[in-house]
């Protein structure tokens, strides 16, 4: 059976434009995140009740809400905060699902069943119920936020690596390694994991447009990032009352949220079909 590890070093994108684009459009989303204090064209908080509710134009490319802040430079802003919580929040759950799969999947008996059962608790509920419940006992913010959507999202990569690692370990090289008298935490992080990260790391890319989405439905609730700190939901939720005065309020922060989902939906799509999971699972 082939390793999956040693297949992400022949990855190669399918080249096409939808690809080439999102990428694209990623890194810059990136770049902007980053560099975003720096870049802005105005103070993200900076109000002028003169300009309130400025359609966009040259001053303002974006427009301006209710406050006469500029969108434009709230947009930047707002992509730091939602894709540094949703970032954080995915690494979490990866970082914790590794470990719990790869135990529940190499020990297997009771800790198994016990762990599996308290981590299907969180499987039985929509991603974004568990979210709010927790939030409720957190408390809004962005860290009640991070370990909102870290708990939510942590069954899947449990279960994935979980079902991974019962795979590997029945390889030959994993005997060979018990028979030279190899530690379980050896085995297991030497030689497992290692080789399950492949469509762990793919489902975290398309996990974290999910945790994208949650994080600005939580934010659109008020529940996330709290004022004057800029997030799309936030933005989104604020410009529900100006819809019929300024819709850009809103529109822009939401086209923001769709054009990043698509683009990691299309990355991810196009690594998948670059590791051909299905293919190598017949060729084992």
């Amino acid at each position: 059976m082939t390793v999956i590890v040693s297949d992400t070093r022949r990855l190669r994108l399918p080249v096409s434009v939808p690809v080439a684009i999102a990428v694209l459009f990623l890194i810059l989303l990136v770049l902007s995140a980053i560099f975003a204090t720096l870049i802005v064209p105005y103070a993200y908080d900076a109000q002028n009740i003169i300009n309130m509710n400025q359609a966009p134009g040259l001053t303002h490319l974006f427009g301006t809400d209710e406050f006469g802040r500029d969108v434009l430079s709230r947009i930047v802003v707002g992509a730091q905060t939602s894709l540094s919580v949703s970032v954080t929040a995915v690494g979490f759950s990866v970082l914790f699902g590794l470990i719990l799969g790869a135990i529940c999947g190499y020990f297997g008996g009771v800790i198994d069943r016990v762990l599996m059962t308290v981590v299907d608790l969180t499987w039985s509920f929509p991603e974004i119920l568990i979210a709010l419940m927790l939030v409720a006992v957190i408390g809004a913010g962005l860290h009640g936020v991070v370990i909102a959507v870290a708990i939510a999202y942590l069954a899947q990569f449990t279960r994935l690596t979980r079902t991974q690692i019962m795979q590997i370990k029945k390889e030959a090289y994993v005997d060979a390694a018990i028979n030279l008298g190899a530690s379980n935490f050896h085995i297991l992080f030497r030689h497992l994991v290692p080789n399950s990260l492949a469509p762990v790391l793919v489902a975290a890319m398309l996990a974290t447009g999910d945790a994208i989405i949650l994080e600005a439905t939580l934010g659109f609730f008020g529940l996330g990032a709290q004022p004057p700190t800029p997030s799309w939901g936030a933005m989104m939720s604020s410009g529900t009352a100006q819809l019929f005065v300024s819709p850009w309020v809103i529109i822009i922060p939401g086209c923001a949220v769709a054009l990043t989902v698509i683009a990691l939906n299309v990355v991810g799509d196009a690594i998948i079909q670059s590791l051909d999971f299905r293919n190598k699972a017949r060729e084992g």
